[in-house]
């Protein structure tokens, strides 16, 4: 059961299912247009985008007529609201005033809005890194052959909060480490959980804290995520950019990213600060 983008005409949205996906039936509930899948089919490159609590009821009664039926849905991930350990290796008395870093852990739109409240923080862009220029754009990486993964750049100071510490923030509560190639109803290489390092000092704190996580199974499963030089960020469409401050409504961000920045504040308060968009 999937939903039209925003901005999307439903013509343009069946014709893109259509095309890459087996397509069983389509209605309206409310102001939402519901597309069935047949089962096997894999919906990687649709997301929810719908602009209504009654929408939202209303799909949610869809999506148990659905499973009744036997047809394929979206699988919804567990956000986690565990603190890790602290990093062992870190920076070490910094002197710089500014540093990026660019994570990729799923939907953009989560991964922005929960950094977005991390002091120290001062700014966040969503966008794509991994690919080409030519091919970062939403419509493309949406097809998952483009090598780009949905990331968001993070610019910190790191006098007030260290590289390991939003790394440890990262694993605690944006994204599950674990999940090879998805992050929960998100499924595809564009969802995958990478690490673009924009130092030798940060792939040295990166892979140690993979160690590290890994060596104290403090998960069930071994850890997946990708640690590799950052070669470009391209910023997203401007739509995106504070998407879940723009949509609070809309139930993707409900289900998938506003727990993330509730277990932020619980697992993290002395971090935690409130944002209102740029």
């Amino acid at each position: 059961m999937l939903y039209r983008d925003p901005g999307e005409t439903t013509d343009g949205v069946e014709a893109v299912l259509s095309s890459q996906l087996s397509v069983v039936g389509s209605g309206r509930i409310v102001d939402e247009w519901i597309v069935w899948l047949a089962p096997g089919s894999n919906p990687a490159h649709v997301r929810w985008a719908m602009g209504s609590k009654i929408g939202a009821a209303a799909a949610g009664i869809a999506l148990v007529l659905v499973t009744a039926m036997g047809v394929r849905t979206m699988v919804f991930g567990q956000v986690r609201t565990e603190r890790l350990p602290a990093p062992a290796l870190d920076e070490q008395n910094p002197t710089a005033h500014s540093e990026t870093a660019v994570l990729a852990g799923g939907c953009f739109w989560g991964v922005q809005t929960t950094f977005e409240r991390i002091k120290g923080v001062e700014k966040t862009w969503a966008g794509y890194s991994g690919g080409s220029k030519e091919t970062a754009n939403y419509a493309a990486v949406s097809s998952e052959t483009t090598k780009h993964a949905e990331s968001v750049k993070v610019v910190f100071d790191p006098r007030k909060i260290s590289f390991g510490t939003l790394l440890r923030v990262f694993f605690s509560v944006v994204a599950d480490p674990t999940q090879l190639n998805r992050q929960g109803p998100d499924v595809g290489t564009s969802y995958r959980s990478v690490i673009f390092y924009t130092s030798p000092e940060q792939e040295k704190i990166a892979k140690a804290y993979i160690a590290q996580l890994d060596a104290a199974k403090v998960f069930s499963r071994p850890i997946v995520t990708q640690v590799v030089p950052l070669e470009a960020f391209y910023e997203a469409e401007e739509y995106h950019q504070d998407y879940a401050e723009k949509n609070p409504d809309n139930p993707y961000i409900q289900v998938c990213d506003i727990p993330k920045v509730h277990a932020l504040q619980k697992e993290f308060p002395e971090l935690f600060q409130e944002y209102h968009g740029r």
